[in-house]
C-alpha cells in the first residue's frame, strides 16, 4: 500500500460542519427501494446523492466522519481528457462534466472551491545558486519565482479544474440529507448478510440495518491572492543526486496551496484517523514548495501535514458493480488517484445499476468485480 504525503499552506481558516439526520434509518417509506451505502468518502457520498435524487431511501454508514480519509486529503484536481486511451476514459469524461453541472447546482465556486484552471508542467532542481528572474515572455505565472525550467501548458480552463475535495464531499452529503432524506449513521460495519431479496448490514456493537441493496464504497478498507489558479506537475531533482521526483502543487481559491507527491509502502490501519505522515517526506515537500515560489516559504504558515491511502486494484482499473454470488451487494472502489474526478460518474452509474438494473451514463462492463476477487490498497 502506497501513500503520498501532502502539505497544505494557507492564510485563512475554514470551518466546515456536516449535518446528518440521525432519525431511525429503519423508518423508511416502504414504497421506496432501500439502499445502504457503506463508506463516507467521495465515492460513497456521490452514490448516496444520486441514489436519493433518483428516489431511493438511502442510509449511508461511515465509521469515523465524512471525507476523513483520502477524500479529505486529496488534491482535488480534475481533468477531462487525461485518462483518454485508458479503461476509465469514458468514466472520467462523464464525471468531469458532472462536476461542472454539480458546481452550478450547488454554487460550487463558493461552497467548495470549484474552478477551471490552467495546468503547467515544469522542471526544477535544488541548487545553491540564486534564482534568475524569468523572461517577460515566460509562460510562468508571476508567483512562480523559483529556478523553474521548461514550462509547458498541459491543461487549460476548458480541460482542467479543481475542487476542495473535503468541502465538495461534505457539501454533497449536506444537500443529500437536506433535500433527499439521506440518513447518515456513524458506526463500523462488521459484516453483511445477503438473502434472496434483502441484505442486512451488521454493525459492530450489535444491531444492523436492513435494505434491498448495499453498496460497498470503503476505499482501501474493501493567501495568497497573488497565487494564480495554475496547477503544477513538477520534475524535481534533489541536491543529493537521487532519482527525480514528481510532486504536484495545486493552489486553491480558499487561500491554501496543496503540495503532494511522496509515496511509501505501509500497512493499512483499521481506523483512518490513525494515519500519520512520514516527517522526512514532509520535509522534502516543504523544500520543493520553497524552491518553486518564495510565496510558499518564509512567513507562509503550514496548515496541515498529512497522509492517506489510495484504493487501487491489481490491474489498476476500478471495481464497480454487483458482487458475484451476492445478490443486492454492490461495490464501488479502486479509483486510485482519480477518485475525486470520477466520484460523480461512479455515483450516478451505481445509482442506475441499483435502481434500474443497468447503467446508461457509463458502460460498467470493464469495471465488473467478476474479473477478480478483492483489491489491494495503495496509500497516497
Amino acid at each position: 500500500m502506497k501513500s503520498p504525503f501532502s502539505v497544505s499552506y494557507r492564510l485563512v481558516s475554514i470551518i466546515t460542519t456536516v449535518r446528518a439526520s440521525m432519525d431511525d434509518p429503519q423508518k423508511l417509506d416502504p414504497t421506496k427501494k432501500r439502499v445502504v451505502v457503506c463508506g463516507g468518502g467521495v465515492i460513497g457520498v456521490c452514490t448516496a446523492y444520486f441514489l436519493s435524487k433518483k428516489g431511493a431511501a438511502v442510509t449511508l454508514i461511515e465509521q469515523s466522519s465524512i471525507a476523513c480519509a483520502a477524500s479529505g486529503k486529496a488534491g482535488g484536481f480534475l481533468a477531462l481528457d487525461w485518462c483518454d486511451g485508458s479503461p476509465i476514459s469514458s468514466l472520467a469524461r462523464v464525471s468531469f462534466n458532472l462536476h461542472r453541472s454539480l458546481a452550478e447546482e450547488l454554487n460550487g465556486g463558493e461552497s467548495y472551491g470549484y474552478r477551471p484552471l490552467n495546468t503547467l508542467s515544469l522542471s526544477i532542481a535544488e541548487s545553491e545558486n540564486p534564482p534568475q528572474p524569468h523572461s517577460r515572455k515566460s509562460t510562468l505565472p508571476p508567483w512562480i519565482d523559483g529556478p523553474a525550467k521548461s514550462p509547458k501548458t498541459i491543461g487549460t480552463t476548458e480541460t482542467t479544474a479543481q475542487v476542495h475535495p473535503q468541502l465538495f464531499t461534505r457539501t454533497l452529503i449536506e444537500k443529500a440529507v437536506a433535500d433527499y432524506g439521506v440518513e447518515v449513521v456513524i458506526g463500523k460495519v462488521k459484516s453483511l448478510e445477503t438473502g434472496e431479496e434483502k441484505v442486512r448490514v451488521v454493525m459492530e456493537g450489535g444491531g444492523g440495518i436492513d435494505g434491498d441493496a448495499v453498496v460497498l464504497a470503503l476505499g482501501p478498507w474493501t493567501k495568497a491572492d497573488a497565487i494564480t489558479p495554475d496547477a503544477l506537475f513538477l520534475t524535481y531533482s534533489p541536491a543529493n543526486g537521487g532519482q527525480p521526483m514528481d510532486p504536484e502543487i495545486y493552489p486553491r481559491p480558499t487561500g491554501e496551496v496543496y503540495v503532494c507527491g511522496m509515496s511509501s509502502e505501509e500497512e493499512i490501519p483499521d481506523d483512518p484517523e490513525e494515519i500519520q505522515p512520514n516527517m522526512d517526506s514532509i520535509g522534502v515537500l516543504k523544500r520543493v514548495a520553497e524552491k518553486v515560489s518564495s510565496h510558499l516559504g518564509g512567513e507562509a504558515r503550514v496548515k496541515a501535514e498529512q497522509a492517506c491511502f489510495l484504493p487501487s486494484t491489481d490491474d489498476g482499473v476500478p471495481v464497480i458493480g454487483e458482487v458475484p454470488g451476492m445478490k443486492g451487494c454492490f461495490v464501488a472502489t479502486g479509483h486510485s488517484c482519480w477518485g475525486i474526478l470520477n466520484g460523480p460518474a461512479t455515483g450516478a452509474a451505481v445509482a442506475e445499476l441499483v435502481l434500474d438494473g443497468c447503467s446508461t451514463v457509463v458502460d460498467l462492463t470493464r469495471f465488473s468485480p467478476g474479473r477478480f476477487v478483492g483489491g489491494r490498497g495503495r496509500r497516497r
